[in-house]
């Protein structure tokens, strides 16, 4: 188990370094205003990062989901694997519900991480800028908003965290009993590999638009021309009114959440097999 912790560990930082440039650049698209948008597509936002910020732009916020991805692993992995054998029965239904209840329970740590990797993402170079890390942006959110402001977006974390990781489990489930995941199969590697890709960018897709919500949620006054939106629904309702359906996939043309399935779900299989893997050891 501790080796499959590290290993899980060492894995998670690679695929962060790997999948952050492009969460950056869904971030970025995500939250500008289509009155005055900054950038014209993907493509263009990542030139104009480098060109104004340097390579080291598309890394800002790093930080924070490195600090958060110890924690996150060990309460996903645990209670993930502790709720289904709570609930006694390995079955499609309960892969969901267990996968559901370690998204619910990972938000505690994953709402401040995330908040504090939006707030550095959107932040302007140079010597003037507010937060010189991910430590002193959330003690900076604490003293001028409190505990209220290091968890803004728990709700829309909430929402998006417990059905994506239930369908994640659910799909990762499903799709190594349809591939024949087996023991001693020479084939196991690529199998779970592609059971893990697959299964992240259904669960991706599945709450994309409440991805898009959260990040408005998460910026500051007046970033980027856009202004902070402190309520779930009256982002919802803004953002629709002012911009129309299609905000709810801004972003999403980019890849920048579907990188997540190569680099950071699919070695996940590998990474954590005792958890994930139980009912393909158990099988005669």
């Amino acid at each position: 188990m501790a080796l499959d912790f590290l290993a899980g560990c060492a894995g998670g930082v690679a695929g962060v370094l790997v999948g952050h440039p492009f969460d950056t650049v869904k971030v970025r698209l995500q939250v500008q205003s289509m009155e005055r948008p900054q950038y014209r597509g993907t493509l263009h936002c990542f030139q104009s990062i480098v060109k104004q910020e340097s390579v080291l732009g598309l890394y800002k916020g790093l930080g924070s989901p490195l600090m958060g991805l110890t924690f996150i692993n060990a309460l996903v992995f645990g209670v993930q694997g502790n709720t289904l054998r709570a609930l006694g029965r390995d079955t499609p239904l309960n892969q969901f519900l267990a996968g559901a209840a370690a998204g619910a329970i990972q938000c505690v740590i994953c709402c401040p991480m995330e908040l504090a990797k939006t707030r550095l993402q959107l932040q302007d170079a140079g010597p003037a800028r507010t937060y010189r890390g991910s430590l002193h942006c959330l003690a900076h959110i604490y003293r001028q908003e409190g505990l209220r402001g290091v968890n803004r977006g728990m709700a829309s974390t909430l929402l998006r965290e417990t059905p994506s990781f239930g369908v994640y489990f659910l799909s990762y489930d499903v799709l190594t009993r349809a591939l024949g995941c087996e023991p001693g199969d020479r084939l196991l590697v690529p199998k779970l590999l592609l059971a893990g890709g697959t299964s992240g960018i259904v669960s991706w897709l599945s709450t994309y638009p409440v991805d898009v919500v959260k990040s408005r949620l998460c910026r500051p006054t007046g970033v980027r021309g856009a202004p902070a939106l402190r309520r779930l629904l009256d982002c919802v309702r803004q953002s629709y009114r002012h911009e129309g359906w299609r905000v709810f996939t801004r972003g999403l043309a980019s890849h920048a959440d579907l990188r997540r399935p190569s680099p950071v779900n699919a070695p996940a299989t590998l990474r954590h097999p005792s958890p994930w893997c139980s009912r393909i050891r158990a099988r005669p």
